[in-house]
């Protein structure tokens, strides 16, 4: 049987990893490999724990003389993103990856590698069994369903956990530290309009933007990338100040709550006495925005094109709406002092649908200080309740509010100039980790992330640097040796 990644180092990882990519685990479906690590515990005389969510713990014995140690936790997520090329036959349900070595990497074979969190998970499991390794008590947590909404974690039973120190591996960056993550939460607002016939004598126009890049809503925000959605309000408003009697008839963009907008469209109309001003206007605005984003975003346009509708908002709903989206908050509201260049505290006006008698807003806020994502969510809330919508705030995810002063942290800095010869990079995230709901329920817990260099995750393109994943073994048992 061909097994690329028998010679790889350090073996021990290598082999829980191999075994680990045998077994089907996409997310909300952990069964299989939960029994696979729940089989390879019970062979090793480890006692397991199981929570009613299918989160478990394996404890694993301090080595002999080291008992007194500390209790540390060693957390992964058992699931994996299941991706794969249009061209590949695969079932992630039944078939195994198959592993293939590209120069210093490990790819699948047209599939996600599972690296994330296969390899975290490999690591603890390698650590637990390692007769070299010297550590204090070891509480295992492999935590499901963390790439569709962080359920494991969010529903991680408390009784499962003792330690009161916690290594994430999950970091996908080689020499790095991450110390913080951003909360979370949308806000659904929903205008309910009215509708009435076209005013006698006005023309529809359609108003488009696009060519915008667009891009995840919490790691590219910092980029101050333009925002379709408020790209076309502001166009629109331009109209609307040549012609006071403009009238909306349709309002869309954006299509994911955690993606910055790149395409929105408009449907107006306007006496017909006012098109060739209200038109000028706009291509003036068009202009504004051109310079203003031209660097960021090349290849932005606004198109404006003739429209047939056969009925409009009211006055006052056409009015409420645009100055709703003129007035919302997008982009960075704030920056850590905390993390030199990390971002604390964003909003993205995120998606704008209009459906029947309704036009309904979702924006996505997230900061890394709590009280902070709960004053964004109520300045969202205050502008679309003052514009006549109704609002919920939906259940967000909470933040791991970065600590530099952290224990953990200082010892893990001070290995790692030992190991390597250098500083670690030390960082946050402004995206959520499952750092921020394990510290939620466990008020105390001293937190750190790492791992090796893992680039495109979620993709068929996903692979792991070989050498990287023994700099993050050595650096994990070396930690784990100066707590003990």
């Amino acid at each position: 049987m061909d097994r690329p990644l028998a010679n790889l180092q350090p073996s021990l990882v290598w082999q829980h990893f191999e075994e680990i990519l045998k077994v089907p685990r996409p997310s909300k479906h952990e069964e299989r490999i939960r029994e696979h690590v729940k089989r390879w515990a019970q062979s090793k005389g480890f006692a397991v724990r199981e929570d009613a969510a299918g989160n478990l713990v394996v404890k694993v014995p301090a080595t002999p003389g080291h008992e007194s140690a500390p209790t540390v936790v060693l957390q992964g997520h058992l699931d994996m993103v299941a991706e794969k090329n249009s061209d590949v036959t695969f079932d992630f349900f039944k078939d195994a990856i198959q592993p293939r070595i590209v120069g210093d990497y490990v790819y699948a074979t047209g599939t996600t590698l599972g690296a994330d969190n296969g390899i975290g998970v490999a690591a603890a499991m390698a650590i637990a069994e390692d007769p070299e390794a010297v550590h204090g008590p070891l509480e295992l947590l492999f935590t499901v369903d963390e790439e569709t909404g962080l359920t494991g974690a969010a529903k991680l039973d408390p009784s499962l956990v003792t330690g009161k120190t916690l290594l994430n591996l999950d970091t996908e960056e080689d020499g790095a530290f991450y110390i913080g993550c951003a909360g979370g939460a949308d806000a659904h607002s929903v205008f309910t309009v009215q509708w009435e016939p076209v005013p006698a004598g006005h023309v529809a126009l359609a108003v488009r933007v696009r060519g915008l890049k667009g891009g995840h809503s919490g790691v590219d925000i910092h980029e101050n990338r333009g925002n379709a959605l408020k790209f076309l309000a502001r166009v629109v408003a331009a109209a609307r100040k040549a012609s006071a009697e403009l009238r909306i008839a349709a309002v869309s963009g954006g299509s994911k709550h955690n993606a910055i907008p790149r395409e929105a469209d408009a449907v107006i109309t306007l006496p017909a006495a006012d098109a060739a001003k209200a038109r000028q206007a706009m291509e003036e605005a068009a202009a504004v925005l051109k310079e203003e984003y031209g660097e960021i975003d090349p290849g932005q346009r606004v198109e404006l094109g003739e429209a047939a509708t056969s009925q409009v908002f009211s006055a006052g709903d056409s009015n409420r709406i645009l100055d709703a989206l003129l007035a919302c908050p997008h982009g960075v509201l704030a920056m850590s002092r905390a993390v030199p260049g990390l971002v604390e505290t964003s909003n993205n006006l995120a998606v704008v649908t209009t459906e029947g008698s309704q036009v309904k807003v979702v924006t996505s806020s997230r900061s890394s200080v709590m009280p902070s994502l709960r004053a964004t969510l109520q300045q969202v809330e205050a502008v679309f309740k003052l514009a006549g919508a109704e609002v919920e705030v939906h259940d967000g995810y909470p933040g791991w509010k970065p600590n530099p002063n952290s224990p953990v942290l200082q010892l893990a800095k001070e290995v790692f100039q030992r190991e390597f010869g250098r500083e670690p990079e030390v960082k946050a995230i402004h995206a959520g980790l499952e750092c921020g709901l394990i510290g939620e329920k466990f008020p105390g817990m001293d937190m750190l992330s790492l791992g090796p260099q893992i680039e495109s995750p979620h993709s068929p393109d996903e692979r792991v640097k070989i050498p990287t994943v023994a700099n993050f073994y050595r650096l994990l048992k070396a930690i784990l040796a100066a707590m003990a």
